[in-house]
């Protein structure tokens, strides 16, 4: 059935039947022969079902919005200035804009399960997509735990005396949404990425009105004051270089990009679910299209107006010297808000907070869960893992994924900020890879569309900055992995250097295994396969639908 939108000769064709000849000779039965087992049709097992709707997928881009946005904020302003923070969250961000559009394109044309792991198992080398596939999954895995356990630190601003229950009672909550379906996990994400987005929003302008001194309490306006004292750019408290103060302010600039970049990851999640979703590639285009929008307005107007209302220097916030995900009393936003003596509001931030942490975790358990199944299917992790109930749910694998979330009972014995610091440096260079690896597999993806005569015009999505948004992603990519933990260098432990680079030999060795037992290789252009076991326009789309009235219209705008 045809896209309403566009007449039948210009609707977009996702069979890609008008190829080069080149194309011709890379025959499904080729391709397995020659690149060691890679199974490109796997419909006959993959048994989940599309049931997620445009409103679940729009929302998801808030879903992984937690204690890296709320509090990281303040620790970033904090360590490297308001001004600093500003740079640092855009420049992450451009990155993860960049990398989702990578993403979103290759979907746009094979919206199916294992995303852009099997992407580079099919495009680039099986090699790269089993180790990168690996890497996301404990990247989402360990996640999960940092959320977990900010969520835990959040509840002690209540209660002191019971972490272990408490920390207890969110893991059953949060697997529990997983294990009784898809349609649960959605329904409880879209409610609270609203209820996220609803503070994220209410915060911007409180803190605009205390800002302006817009308050009724005869408050003054604070302007720009604390980027003139103590400054846009400040040193960090870590003061590695205090004899050279230039030097010392790019440090704590290059210091928060762990922080922006923790608040940033997980923006995949509206690809990982392309093949449970209704109408993918019309569903996840809009999503995409619509995160540029959404980064500038939650994230980097959410950064700017928290370094207006507070100073870098001030005692309340979170310090890069701080052990753990630290509380909600040391968010910029609450201390701003206590300071204008509005009672009712910070209680109501750390429930919202606490409401963020537990909605993050719970979209990284869907997300590993559905990487290791997409693994699974391919024959890149235990087949067991292809289990799926009679609804589509690949339970197996959420299991799976769901007995790491217990392991963060382990931090509640050495330690809920020890535990949270680790899990946070493992799942940010996780994340690294995993942005590095999409914008690779994007490279190679759009040499072989080029090689093939094949007009990425005809994909539902693609973006006319390509494919310099991918060399720009793939660029600050490779520089965050480098850069990731560099400060060890000045006062170097074994357990700093380990938790900010371990991920990469890991990587490493991972591809080496793959490509040694299995002797795979890199996939020429010409030998690329577009279309065994990718479902066409007509199998995933059904008619738009569009919208009559006042409400319908403003509904869609917004989801």
């Amino acid at each position: 059935m045809g896209d309403s939108r566009y007449p039948q000769e210009h609707r977009p064709s996702y069979e890609l039947r008008e190829r080069g000849p080149s194309n011709d000779h890379a025959s499904s039965e080729a391709q397995l022969d020659s690149k060691s087992h890679l199974p490109l049709d796997v419909t006959s097992i993959d048994l989940m079902r599309r049931r997620l709707k445009q409103r679940h997928i729009q929302m998801y881009i808030a879903g992984t919005i937690g204690t890296g946005l709320f509090l990281g904020s303040g620790e970033a302003i904090n360590t490297a200035g308001p001004l600093g923070a500003l740079i640092t969250f855009a420049l992450v961000g451009s990155v993860a804009y960049a990398s989702l559009c990578s993403l979103g394109e290759m979907t746009s044309l094979a919206p199916v399960s294992g995303t852009f792991p099997y992407f580079a198992s099919r495009w680039v080398d099986p090699a790269l997509g089993f180790a990168v596939g690996w890497i996301y999954f404990l990247t989402n895995a360990l996640s999960v735990l940092a959320e977990i356990s900010g969520a835990r630190v959040l509840i002690t601003a209540w209660d002191t005396g019971h972490a272990l229950a408490y920390t207890l009672v969110i893991c059953i909550v949060m697997c529990a949404t997983n294990i009784f379906g898809v349609v649960y996990f959605a329904e409880t994400e879209f409610a609270f990425s609203t209820m996220k987005l609803i503070m994220i929003i209410a915060l911007i302008i409180v803190g605009l009105l205390i800002d302006l001194g817009g308050l009724p309490n005869d408050q003054l306006s604070i302007g720009f004051l604390y980027w003139k004292d103590p400054g846009p750019l400040v040193a960090p408290s870590l003061g590695l270089e205090p004899e050279h103060p230039s030097l010392n302010n790019f440090i704590g600039i290059l210091s928060v990009i762990v922080q922006a970049a923790f608040a940033y990851q997980g923006m995949e999640i509206v690809a990982v679910a392309a093949s449970e979703t209704k109408n993918p590639r019309r569903n996840i285009a809009k999503a995409v299209r619509r995160v540029f929008y959404r980064i500038l307005v939650f994230y980097i107007l959410g950064i700017f107006v928290a370094g207006l209302i507070v100073p870098s220097n001030d005692p309340g916030l979170l310090t890069s010297n701080s052990v753990g995900a630290g509380t909600a009393a040391q968010s910029p936003f609450v201390i701003a808000i206590r300071r204008a003596k509005i009672k009712a509001l910070p209680g109501i931030v750390t429930a919202g907070m606490l409401t963020s942490a537990f909605s993050a975790g719970n979209s990284f358990l869907f997300c590993s869960s559905r990487i290791l199944y997409g693994l699974a299917i391919r024959g890149q992790a235990p087949h067991f893992l292809t289990f799926c109930t009679k609804k589509g749910l690949p339970i197996a694998a959420v299991l799976c994924s769901s007995a790491f979330a217990f392991l963060s009972l382990l931090g509640v014995l050495s330690g809920a900020g020890i535990a949270f610091n680790w899990f946070l440096q493992l799942a940010t260079v996780g994340g690294y890879v995993g942005w590095f690896s999409i914008n690779v597999t994007y490279l190679f993806f759009y040499r072989g569309l080029r090689a093939q005569k094949i007009d990425r015009r005809g994909l539902y999505y693609w973006n006319t900055l390509q494919p310099w948004l991918s060399i720009w992603g793939l660029f600050w990519s490779i520089i965050f992995i480098l850069i990731n933990g560099f400060t060890v260098f000045w006062h170097f432990k074994v357990s700093g250097f380990m938790t900010s680079y371990v991920v990469v030999p890991v990587f490493l060795l991972l591809i080496v295994f793959w490509k040694y037992t299995r002797q795979t290789e890199i996939w020429k252009p010409d030998e690329m396969d577009f279309t065994t076991g990718i479902p066409s326009f007509e199998e995933t789309e059904g008619p738009e639908i569009l919208p009559r009235g006042f409400w319908q219209h403003v509904a869609a705008a917004l989801f």
